[in-house]
């Protein structure tokens, strides 16, 4: 009897270590946006994914300062699962094999220029450069040279002699969220900053850049520390209690990352 019960016991044992290291090894055990239920999920702080990872029942949510510390701590096992935006998920997934995409989206969402509240002859400008950029095909010929197979990250250069006599703008944006916006050889590079560098040449405006936390963002633009928040921004209810923003300008998507088997 003692030997039965020795024996259940160890292969209870057995089971439980197995379903452990199976998890320690990485295995995914998420397959779904419903599996999230009870989960812990790393985002970046104060972007939708961070608000969209709120809203999952009985998660945890653990933010960071930027979105490549969340895929760290998912690498780590700290957490579950990150939800983030498309396209630097591909870059993060691309630099970690050990991590995957799940098919399915998590969310579909807009980017926008913010801008402040009340400025409206600033946020018409912007979307008549928006309009003007759509519909001669820059816009289009900027993300080609970031996203795809033959992206060849090439910056948009304004045409020589273009002018700036209409002063600066300033625009607030965090530089840890390829391929819209990051770190290369000390410049911050990416599709907001051509996009924007475009809108200038437009308005006749010269671009100035500040990178900060993207947590910042809202509010340097609410103060007047910056003229525009550029930095994969999507419009929300709570944002627009502080700024205002313009049409959108790329459609994304939220998906999840996990650890691959």
């Amino acid at each position: 009897m003692k030997k039965t019960i020795s024996l259940l016991t160890a292969a209870l044992l057995l089971g439980a270590c197995l379903a452990g290291c199976s998890q320690e090894s990485g295995s995914v055990s998420i397959q779904t946006a419903d599996d999230l239920v009870g989960k812990t999920i790393g985002t970046q702080l104060g972007t939708t994914g961070y608000i969209f990872a709120g809203d999952v029942e009985d998660a945890t949510v653990e933010a960071y300062n930027k979105g490549a510390d969340a895929v760290q701590a998912l690498k780590q096992g700290k957490v579950d699962a990150v939800i983030i935006d498309s396209e630097p998920a591909k870059v993060f997934v691309e630099k970690n094999p050990s991590l995957t995409i799940l098919d399915e989206p998590f969310a579909v969402e807009e980017y926008s220029i913010a801008y402040k509240l009340g400025n409206d002859e600033l946020g018409k400008n912007l979307d008549d450069a928006l309009t003007k950029l759509k519909e001669n095909g820059t816009l289009d010929e900027i993300t080609s040279h970031w996203v795809g197979d033959n992206a060849d990250q090439v910056p948009y250069t304004p045409a020589e002699g273009a002018s700036t006599s209409n002063g600066t703008l300033t625009m607030a944006t965090n530089a840890e969220f390829p391929p819209y916006e990051s770190m290369q050889g000390g410049e911050i590079v990416g599709i907001d900053v051509d996009m924007m560098t475009a809108v200038c040449e437009e308005l006749g405006m010269e671009l100035v850049i500040n990178n900060m936390e993207f947590d910042s963002i809202i509010t340097a633009v609410d103060s007047g520390k910056a003229d525009v928040g550029v930095a994969g921004i999507s419009m929300t209810p709570e944002r627009e209690k502080n700024v205002s923003f313009t049409q959108g300008y790329a459609t994304t998507t939220q998906v999840i990352i996990v650890r691959a088997e």
